[in-house]
């Protein structure tokens, strides 16, 4: 179960709350309550939308908490995070003959690779810019896979407003990745 729907789960978690720290909170609030839960499952929907459902009142609960908050991150002056601009752990420790050199040196990358992984890139960007209800269905029925009629559960919206929250979305993306092709030409 875990492996099945935890991706998923976390991706959903990150439309509501800052950051993937806090996202991986609510899944595991989230599996919680399901487990202390399962008793009141009714079978009134499906298991998958039932999960999501209470992920996502979970997440915008935690939402709204933790933009009331400040992280102490934020409070850093520029230049003070002392943070690595590359993970450590992509480098040779100390006990190495060459500590500090590359674990694995980065490869070449087709440039067919290059450019899928950037359409990529810009779409995310395009569907991380849409406002937050459009964002979700669009998460939801698109990249999730999720069906109409799951996604109005989960997000407790009508079918008439997930229709075009969903419309508004793929259009702005679509849109986006037009002018992406564009400059590519």
């Amino acid at each position: 179960m875990l492996d099945k729907y935890g991706p998923s789960m976390l991706r959903i978690a990150l439309l509501y709350v800052p950051s993937r720290a806090v996202a991986e909170d609510v899944v595991q609030e989230t599996w919680l309550a399901v487990l202390t839960g399962l008793e009141r499952f009714e079978g009134r929907s499906t298991f998958k939308t039932w999960l999501f459902r209470i992920l996502a009142n979970k997440a915008k609960t935690r939402g709204r908490r933790e933009s009331r908050s400040v992280p102490f991150s934020a409070l850093a002056a520029d230049g003070d995070e002392g943070g690595t601009a590359v993970d450590l752990d992509r480098f040779l420790g100390p006990e190495s003959r060459h500590p500090g050199d590359w674990a694995t040196p980065p490869r070449a990358v087709p440039e067919e690779r290059l450019l899928a992984a950037e359409a990529r890139l810009r779409i995310a960007r395009a569907i991380a810019a849409l406002p937050p209800n459009q964002r979700a269905v669009i998460t939801l029925r698109d990249v999730e896979g999720l069906s109409a009629a799951e996604a109005c559960n989960v997000l407790g919206l009508s079918e008439t407003n997930q229709r075009v929250l969903l419309h508004r979305a793929r259009a702005k993306v679509r849109a986006a990745f037009e002018q992406y092709l564009e400059e590519k030409s």
